[in-house]
């Protein structure tokens, strides 16, 4: 097994650090850590620091020697999905099977065929519940960098960031409209690449149109028609093989 991961707000530097708080008290009350065993506390951004637990003490504070520590640096590549608003909670099941393989940046999406409305209040919590959602599941996968969960963008302000990309794609499935599969799509060597995912019903015409003119074209997977919260799992994860990130 691999070391359990911590976020901490800056990465220690010294030889001995206390975890404390909510993540002091889930490492010690929940993971029941003892002395001798290993641990990773991470920033979240890059940074990491590997020690060992010197002791637990009370029910929230975790004493670690601190054995080593760096930064991951970014990826060559970096791949960020635009996941059009799923119904429900199929949101979080989007963002945590993202974040578990690897995407780098998540980019909540208005689509017009949505059926969820992020408004107020409601849209408040709902990005909340990203991000907290893509801060778990990082530590769950033992990543030291976790994805970004943007504010929910427009389609206006999706296809200026697709007209910003080394590479845009649009993943989209229809028999009349012309698609390359995403299995031979031609990658860049490094940069950015930015993949829409869209709604249950689709992305309408009118945003195809809106993304071509940023010079994003529709893609496709297999023969199998996903789900939303699921499409973009399996497109990160062809992403990922093809980049030489699951080398």
């Amino acid at each position: 097994m691999t070391a359990p991961v911590f976020v901490v707000e800056e990465v220690p530097t010294g030889a001995e650090f206390v975890l404390d708080g909510p993540e002091g008290r889930h490492a010690v009350s929940v993971k029941r850590l003892n002395p001798g065993e290993q641990v990773v506390l991470t920033d979240g951004r890059g940074g990491w620091a590997e020690g060992v637990v010197k002791a637990a003490e009370g029910k929230d504070r975790l004493v670690v020697a601190v054995a080593a520590a760096g930064r991951e640096e970014e990826p060559a590549v970096r791949i960020t999905v635009v996941q059009a608003l799923p119904k429900g909670d199929r949101g979080e099941l989007a963002v945590e099977t993202m974040t578990e393989t690897g995407v780098d940046a998540i980019v909540p999406w208005q689509a017009s065929r949505c059926i969820t409305q992020w408004r107020g209040d409601r849209g408040a919590k709902s990005l909340a519940k990203w991000r907290a959602t893509a801060r778990e599941a990082g530590k769950q996968s033992r990543r030291v960098r976790f994805p970004e969960v943007a504010e929910a963008m427009s389609t206006k302000q999706v296809a200026s960031l697709l007209a910003g990309a080394d590479l845009a794609m649009v993943l989209h499935e229809d028999r009349d409209t012309p698609s390359q599969a995403l299995a031979t799509a031609e990658l860049p060597a490094g940069g950015s690449i930015v993949l829409v995912v869209g709604p249950e019903g689709g992305v309408s015409p009118e945003e195809l149109e809106v993304f071509a003119a940023a010079g994003a074209h529709p893609h496709r997977l297999g023969r199998s028609v996903l789900r939303t919260s699921t499409a973009g799992t399996a497109a990160a994860a062809v992403l990922l093989a093809r980049t030489g990130r699951w080398a």
